[in-house]
């Protein structure tokens, strides 16, 4: 009884939150693509889970974080976790994000990132979406609030997760 209403919730939050109606539950998240929209850089059968918490990567696609480390490519569902990483002291290369446009992963050092936009963020409260362009950066604050910064300033924001 307790999982029939559960699930006849979750239906009428769903059917009410203007989610499209070929979307799974899974994929109404923003940050959500469908899988053959997502490129999943790592190899083997956890390829398609972040490397360090295990969330999966098609469903927060937006927000995943890419870099190289010890010869492997590892893929992060977020900033953040990327940031626990490197809090290790670990040595990253080839940093990279997905830009929220175009869906395709761009350097770190070349991203505008959307900080603290009403847009639900991923592992953190205050979310973090990163674009290649300036301008669609400054569109999806328009439409959602937030600060434009470069990586330091993300990257900042999401190390006083970790306070």
């Amino acid at each position: 009884m307790i999982k029939t209403l559960g699930l006849a919730l979750m239906i009428a939050l769903l059917s009410g939150c203007g989610a499209e109606k070929s979307m799974t539950p899974k994929q109404a998240l923003f940050q959500s693509v469908s899988e053959k929209d997502a490129v999943l850089l790592q190899d083997g059968k956890e390829k398609r889970y972040c490397v360090r918490c295990g969330m999966d990567l098609v469903r927060f696609y937006k927000t995943s974080h890419a870099a190289e480390h010890e010869g492997k490519e590892l893929q992060y569902c977020s900033i953040h976790c990327l940031e626990e990483h490197l809090g290790e002291g670990v040595t990253l290369k080839n940093p990279r994000v997905v830009d929220v446009a175009s869906l395709k992963f761009i350097s770190i050092a070349d991203a505008y990132y959307v900080v603290g936009s009403s847009k639900r963020g991923t592992m953190s409260r205050v979310s973090k979406y990163a674009f290649a362009d300036a301008e669609e950066a400054k569109k999806f604050q328009k439409l959602y609030g937030g600060e434009i910064m470069r990586f330091d300033g993300a990257q900042a924001k999401a190390k006083e997760d970790f306070k």
